[in-house]
């Protein structure tokens, strides 16, 4: 059995994913089980909101424990370990204050309370237990001169006046973390501590409390922790992100969190794999966003219906002018979804005798230059017209259905020029941050990236209208795209997020449109 056991204080993150896939991927490799247990051991941090958002990330990647728990169904059972672990001398009450105590932990000093007699220490800790003389804690009596300062006589109890999430004010001390996940894990039956390597130098003394108490050992597996370039993973740090309004809550795509990453596009199958492939490794890497993004595109890529948009401030209007098959009038026809994936079904795309274009597009079209309009046919230019400053306002050419599409150079995306249009906002990010890695001693709040949010309104095709909220499109030349809001038909656009694609050159490019603006 391996467990993971979440605080509910914050939101889970990629560091989270990694730990809860790899604990579910080998549980279920060795035919074993699962085990979700909350943390919650300190109710000055924890919420329903955290643990209501876990379970339901947990669900939108997949997760299905074989049994969820919680630290506080055991609070009366941890004290009364406590209570053992006092009476065989190896535990003592103290009020030394915590920033004298830190101070005396650092210098190898022990406490004045340390050879205190079982019976004193004993009476001590029912005070604590029943919320009286609150500045007393319950310490492990380890070792004050060891190189590990894990342990020398780290806290174990300690007083808490907020009441808890889910016990209320039932309890007026709780174990701390270092205290209750070794017990907590020896009696609910876990086989392998997976955690990351930043625990390592709690491993002796997750092992001393399962000696002392005469506990059934667990095994400890480590694992590096997760580092991605110009990525911040820290519950403290994102959490000032959210308070000082840099970003939209902990559901903001710019976030690591499960909830942002999926906002952002994210496939879970991805995620996964990619998990997966990292492994119970103890090298310490800090991981590129390229590949992981591009892996996520060629899952998109098959199986993404494909939609046209062009710049509503810059597209300029190609008149039509002759052809065969050019319509008198707007004309619907169907028009596959995906050239190559038949089961994505059909859309309803408008032809027009006067299209739009891109700007960039008709800039580097020259006369009597024949080029393909994607899904429809060639044409030959015949004309254009520009403003006063030179910049081109209007094309004029001739539609050439039987032209060789395979002959021409430039495959060109349009929008028919109608009253059915849809408003559609694009909406890009980049990393929060600007150094792609931020060493012990920086200060984070040195390297916030100013821009990182770029919006362009564009005039989008007809069928557009029909895409719902969480549905991923790709726009032909422009990407991929997930739905954050639907069009209603009124004055809001249709807002679509823009799923990276591995391509550093798309991420580069959004400071220069910010700058432009």
């Amino acid at each position: 059995m391996t467990r993971f056991p979440p605080e509910p204080s914050g939101y889970l993150h990629l560091g989270h994913v990694k730990a809860v896939m790899l604990n579910e991927h080998y549980a279920r490799f060795y035919k074993g089980k699962l085990l979700v247990r909350f943390d919650d051991t300190n109710p000055s941090k924890e919420s329903q909101e955290f643990a209501t958002s876990i379970i339901q990330d947990l669900a939108k990647l997949g997760i299905v424990p074989d049994f969820v728990s919680h630290t506080s169904d055991h609070f009366d059972l941890i004290a009364d370990f406590a209570r053992q672990i006092i009476k065989d001398g190896l535990a003592y009450m103290d009020d030394t204050p915590v920033e004298q105590m830190r101070k005396e932990r650092g210098d190898c000093v022990e406490s004045k309370h340390r050879n205190s007699t079982p019976d004193f220490n004993l009476a001590q800790f029912e005070k604590l237990w029943q919320g009286v003389e609150p500045e007393w804690c319950l310490r492990a009596k380890i070792d004050m001169k060891s190189v590990n300062g894990c342990l020398r006589d780290p806290v174990l109890f300690r007083f808490n006046a907020d009441p808890h999430l889910r016990t209320g004010t039932k309890y007026k001390a709780y174990p701390t973390y270092d205290f209750a996940c070794p017990i907590v894990d020896s009696i609910e039956g876990v086989t392998h501590a997976m955690r990351t390597l930043e625990y390592k130098d709690r491993d002796a003394q997750f092992e001393w409390i399962q000696n002392a108490l005469r506990l059934r050992p667990v095994t400890i597996v480590e694992f590096s922790r997760l580092n991605f370039q110009y990525t911040l993973l820290s519950k403290r740090k994102l959490t000032w992100f959210v308070e000082q309004g840099i970003v939209d809550g902990w559901m903001d795509p710019r976030f690591p969190t499960v909830q942002g990453m999926l906002r952002r596009g994210l496939v879970v199958q991805n995620l996964r794999e990619f998990m997966i492939s990292q492994g119970a490794s103890k090298r310490v890497v800090d991981m590129e966003w390229d590949k992981f993004w591009s892996n996520n595109a060629k899952m998109l890529d098959p199986v993404t219906p494909r939609y046209m948009a062009v710049d509503a401030a810059q597209g300029v209007p190609l008149k039509l002018l002759s052809g065969d098959g050019l319509p008198t009038e707007v004309e619907g026809r169907s028009v596959p979804f995906h050239d190559k994936n038949p089961d994505l079904g059909a859309k309803v795309m408008q032809y027009a005798s006067t299209v739009l274009v891109e700007a960039d597009d008709a800039a580097s079209f020259d006369d009597g230059e024949e080029i393909t309009l994607m899904r429809w046919g060639n044409v030959i230019l015949t004309g254009k017209t520009t403003d006063p400053s030179g910049k081109i306002v209007g094309l004029e050419g001739v539609l050439n259905v039987a032209g060789d599409f395979k002959k021409t150079k430039k495959k060109i995306t349009w929008v028919a020029q109608t009253a059915d249009t849809v408003p559609v906002q694009l909406v890009e990010f980049d990393f929060l941050i600007s150094k792609p890695k931020l060493e012990e001693d920086d200060d984070f709040m040195k390297f916030i990236n100013p821009n990182t949010k770029a919006e362009t309104l564009c005039t989008g095709e007809m069928a557009m209208a029909s895409i719902k909220e969480h549905d991923v499109l790709q726009i032909m030349r422009r990407g991929y795209f997930r739905c954050d809001r639907p069009y209603r038909g009124d004055a809001s656009p249709l807002v679509l997020f823009q799923i990276p694609d591995g391509k550093q050159k798309a991420m580069s490019t959004l400071s220069t449109k910010l700058s432009h603006r």
